[in-house]
């Protein structure tokens, strides 16, 4: 166990230093996720629930261990979480992330736990991980292995920007996607793969649907979570960073992309699209990025007639927004091999595929069996799990840090966008004026840097 506990240390500690290469290392100490239970990035999709799938028998815990839960909390989706639990002898308790985090607190100073089990967002781990609450998780992340495959880039975002301490393991994840209709697949650049696309690609692709049909085709949701494509997709794939390379030269090239070769190609109506399945479906829009719960509609209504694939790659990799939920173990806990048994149960393949069948969340492991999900949810599940397993694969994490100032990071980064590619203000000018903003809001909150930025000691900073 020793000998394989090291090799997965190392194996972790490379994996992060390749991704801090690429600009991708992950959020350090830092407090709590600012908002992210109340949008649609952390609120699973609703799906009919069919007769729950047994898993294969296997003998319960001895004693069944204190598993608390900042998720599936209101009462329906608890009563179908804990069918999917009782299959294999466990139960939920589930509360508030400040609940949470106070009765976690609490048993460290304590010496003893009343939570044997905990399951919350990644940004609930932090001020955690601050306070050596969390136990490693490495050696139960290493028993897992032997049986399944968790996307690697969620793992890393359990060290906390370390290389060495795990804290939680990953247990399912929600995100965005790209989507489009098959008619779009004959725009293709030549040589481009769609489930590979690079971002000059897709621009191009957009180029030639405008070249040949006079129609602008691609669409975004200006209105809707448009600060979330600006933060977890494009300024990383194209700067490797989100806070700290923002008025980097990589981002004054990706500004001036985006002004003179991308947002003439997109679809006038996008500065009023909140959802992008209404505009697919009408046919008003063939190619787009949104939220999945945002694109379901689409893959529900016409399966055939859509195909969802990864978000497109830049100099810096391929950078996307995961809204990552780890299970992790405290210190102080009375159950611990009975947590780890809970935490091999959640992240079976089969149990995944309940989780996302029933509620919604993606799987964060391989060999999950989409074709026995509805046909809508498991072309997006293919979708996800690819753009998680991609070789460059980016995450950039939700902000955290910012407590109730989150929603103003959110403005800084959508009035760059608006001031330079719908105004034709000087990029220059506009990305140093709106990082002194952003300066500005980390100094406020003392938030420190997270994923894709490296850790930082103190307030992250804008190079």
């Amino acid at each position: 166990m020793v000998r394989t506990r090291l090799a997965t240390l190392a194996w972790l500690a490379a994996l992060a230093l390749a991704l801090a290469a690429c600009g991708g290392d992950d959020a350090s100490d830092t407090t709590e996720a600012a908002d992210e239970t109340t949008t649609t990035e952390a609120t699973p999709m609703t799906t009919e629930a069919p007769e729950t799938t047994e898993p294969p028998d296997e003998e319960a815990p001895a004693e069944a261990p204190a598993f608390f839960s900042t998720q599936f909390v209101p009462v329906e989706e608890q009563e179908v979480f804990r069918e999917i639990l009782s299959a294999g002898g466990f139960d939920v308790t589930g509360m508030d992330e400040g609940q949470v985090i106070d009765l976690l607190l609490a048993g460290a100073q304590a010496g003893a736990s009343e939570v044997d089990v905990v399951g919350g967002l990644h940004g609930m781990y932090p001020p955690l991980a601050r306070d050596d609450v969390m136990m490693n998780m490495v050696d139960v992340a290493d028993d897992l292995a032997a049986s399944r495959n968790i996307a690697p880039a969620f793992l890393t975002a359990g060290l906390l920007g370390g290389q060495d301490f795990l804290y939680y393991v990953p247990w399912m994840q929600a995100t965005y996607i790209m989507a489009a209709s098959t008619e779009a697949l004959d725009y293709l650049p030549e040589g481009a793969d769609v489930q590979q696309l690079t971002w000059e690609q897709f621009g191009q692709w957009c180029q030639n649907i405008v070249d040949e049909t006079g129609e602008k085709r691609c669409g975004l949701p200006h209105a809707g979570l448009f600060h979330r494509f600006l933060e977890g997709y494009l300024f990383p794939s194209f700067t490797g960073g989100m806070v700290s390379e923002f008025k980097s030269a990589a981002a004054a090239e990706m500004m001036e992309w985006a002004r003179d070769s991308l947002w003439p190609t997109i679809h006038p109506q996008s500065i009023s699209y909140e959802f992008m399945q209404e505009p697919l479906l009408s046919g008003e829009v063939w190619v787009a990025f949104d939220h999945t719960a945002r694109l379901k509609d689409a893959f529900d209504e016409s399966p055939e007639g859509f195909v969802a694939f990864p978000a497109p790659a830049g100099p810096a990799g391929r950078g996307f927004m995961p809204v990552i939920v780890g299970l992790g173990i405290p210190e102080g806990a009375q159950n611990p091999e009975g947590g780890a048994a809970l935490i091999e149960y959640l992240t079976r393949p089969e149990v995944q595929g309940q989780v996302l069948n029933q509620l919604g969340f993606f799987p964060v492991v391989d060999g999950v069996d989409f074709g026995s999900l509805p046909v809508g949810i498991g072309i997006e599940a293919e979708a996800v799990t690819a753009q998680a397993n991609a070789s460059d694969a980016l995450p950039a994490l939700l902000p955290i840090g910012l407590g109730d100032r989150g929603g103003e990071i959110n403005e800084i980064f959508r009035a760059a966008f608006d001031r330079i590619v719908l105004d034709d203000e000087d990029i220059e000018t506009v990305l140093g004026e709106e990082a002194a903003k952003l300066q500005a809001l980390m100094d406020d909150t003392g938030a420190p840097c997270w994923a894709p930025d490296p850790p930082s000691d103190g307030p992250c900073q804008v190079k």
